[in-house]
């Protein structure tokens, strides 16, 4: 029996990467993941920023218009709760001020809100990612002020 390659004229034929191609591949993928993912995380964070300040001008809107019904900002006891809840004793409420309720900041952490406020006439407020007063960068409070 005849070997198909037994003579010098025939060609081994290969298919497939060799190990050296993979590597090659795998080290310019991992710099390419390098590259891109830490700017593509800190877009991530930019828009939780971004999120938590629409929310907070959502909620002074809401806070105007009960002020607006009512003649005053909710107390503090009630909370930004009195946007999706009738107080009780309140008549001139006409809400809900709020169509899903009062969100979540984008950490999950509740909102702050106090009346009196330290800023204005109430404060509100979130203390950011690491969810505790002042920070820098996405841990930095997002305020109305």
């Amino acid at each position: 029996m005849q070997s198909c390659w037994s003579g010098p004229s025939l060609k081994r034929k290969t298919s497939g990467f060799t190990l050296l191609e993979l590597l090659v591949v795998m080290v310019i993928i991992g710099l390419l993941a390098g590259y891109v993912g830490p700017k593509y995380f800190a877009q991530v964070g930019k828009s939780q920023v971004k999120t938590a300040r629409a929310q907070i001008d959502a909620l002074e809107k809401a806070l105007d218009q009960y002020r607006l019904d009512t003649g005053h900002y909710p107390a503090m006891e009630q909370g930004l709760t009195a946007l999706t809840t009738r107080p009780p004793n309140e008549s001139k409420w006409d809400g809900p001020y709020l169509s899903k309720g009062v969100p979540a900041d984008p950490w999950g952490n509740a909102y702050v809100y106090r009346i009196p406020g330290e800023h204005g006439e109430f404060d509100l407020l979130s203390f950011g990612k690491d969810g505790q007063a002042g920070g820098v960068g996405e841990a930095a409070d997002i305020v109305n002020w």
